[in-house]
């Protein structure tokens, strides 16, 4: 193989072309910067346009490239916008917007605003960066912390919606709820869809079970329900209805109806309480000649009942009387309030029942009968109802 050995230099106009001193590489730069009015004025007297942005170009040298920027169509710029600068705590805040300057600024006043936008930009990054840092590290340890909560606590659960999986779950926090993944979380944090999709299922299982126990209860005590009345229409039926039970025709509601007759027999010479509000509401209306022509229906009528929190003397001799006709039953005193859905602003209709409640086997009877007039008046208000009377098992 040959070898070609160069003794000497090129001539120095080739070396010139080739390899040009640093010195004599410039860069066209454009440089942006705003005019306050004082600046205008002054850029006016000076010989210039007196616009607020105002552009120029400069011929930069390679040892200053740090303080340009080159855009994504090949621009250059010197670094003017966005500002950096400090706040009264030492943070470097962030303005997107290039400086302004009350008289046209020199060259070296733009190199050096440039080159304190460039030491500022490390440092609000590195600021950006330690923030971003602490934020990760707290909200781990609020992870972390929230996790150990929930796997050490065998009674918490995982929000149900969506449904915990094996990889994923939300569990409810403070801030609302958190979202716990395997494949993003680290230590005992990647536990927690795991143990919350287990807990999940065997809430599940246990819910299903508890359901299956309930249905057998329930159809255990309809039996039980439907053995009593055929006992009790066997022995207290009229034929008719002993034909219709034998023939599993007859509705339990009317059997029912017919045990009560009998549960209540020994009152059964008391008026009963009628549900004929609308009727009674619209009577009570009518009094007044502002409602003189009022019409009250079913869909109109809204009655809140509610135990009353004191009696009159007749209606406290009423309840004596059916306890001690009933000393196994439970006797409340009630209070109605019947309004006018239409105009809540119409008279109200107070009236007073005495419900009384015995348990024959599974069944619980209910019969309620008309008690005397109100304690608290027609249409006077009260704040809340209790129960005051007393009640016997």
């Amino acid at each position: 193989m040959d070898t070609v050995v160069l003794r000497g230099p090129g001539p120095v106009s080739d070396r010139a072309s080739a390899s040009p001193p640093e010195t004599a590489r410039l860069l066209a730069v454009t440089a942006t910067y705003l005019l306050s009015e004082e600046g205008r004025k002054a850029s006016l007297l000076a010989g210039g346009d007196g616009r607020a942005i105002q552009q120029m170009s400069i011929q930069v040298p390679t040892s200053r490239l740090h303080l340009v920027t080159v855009d994504d169509e090949g621009v250059a710029l010197l670094k003017l916008r966005p500002r950096y600068e400090r706040d009264g705590e030492q943070r470097v805040i962030r303005t997107d917007a290039p400086p302004t300057y009350d008289s046209p600024p020199s060259l070296e006043d733009l190199y050096r605003e440039a080159a304190r936008n460039h030491e500022l930009e490390r440092a609000y990054h590195q600021q950006r960066t330690a923030v971003r840092t602490e934020r990760r590290e707290t909200q781990r340890q609020f992870r972390a912390q929230l996790a150990q909560t929930f796997m050490s606590d065998r009674a918490q659960r995982a929000l149900v919606h969506p449904a915990p999986s094996p990889k994923r779950c939300y569990l409810t926090a403070e801030r609302g709820r958190v979202l716990f993944d395997v494949n993003t979380d680290e230590g005992i944090a990647r536990e927690v869809p795991p143990e919350a999709h287990r807990r999940f299922r065997a809430d599940l299982r246990a819910r299903r079970e508890q359901n299956l126990h309930q249905r057998a209860e329930q159809l255990a005590l309809y039996e039980e329900k439907k053995r009593l009345i055929a006992e009790w229409i066997a022995a207290h039926g009229t034929p008719e209805q002993r034909g219709r039970q034998a023939a599993g025709v007859l509705p339990m509601a009317e059997a029912i109806e017919a045990m009560t007759d009998e549960a209540f027999v020994v009152i059964g010479d008391r008026p009963r309480y009628l549900r004929d509000g609308a009727e009674r509401l619209q009577a009570h209306l009518r009094q007044s000649p502002q409602y003189a022509n009022a019409v009250v229906t079913t869909a109109d009528l809204v009655v809140t009942s509610k135990n009353a929190a004191q009696a009159t003397a007749a209606q406290w001799a009423l309840v004596q009387e059916l306890q001690a006709a009933l000393p196994d039953a439970t006797i409340v005193l009630r209070v109605h309030r019947l309004t006018w859905k239409r105009d809540p602003q119409a008279p109200t209709l107070t009236i007073n029942g005495v419900l009384v409640t015995r348990k024959v086997g599974p069944f619980t009877l209910r019969r309620e009968y008309a008690a005397p007039g109100s304690a608290l008046g027609q249409g006077e208000p009260c704040d809340e109802f209790t129960v005051v009377v007393q009640t016997v098992g």
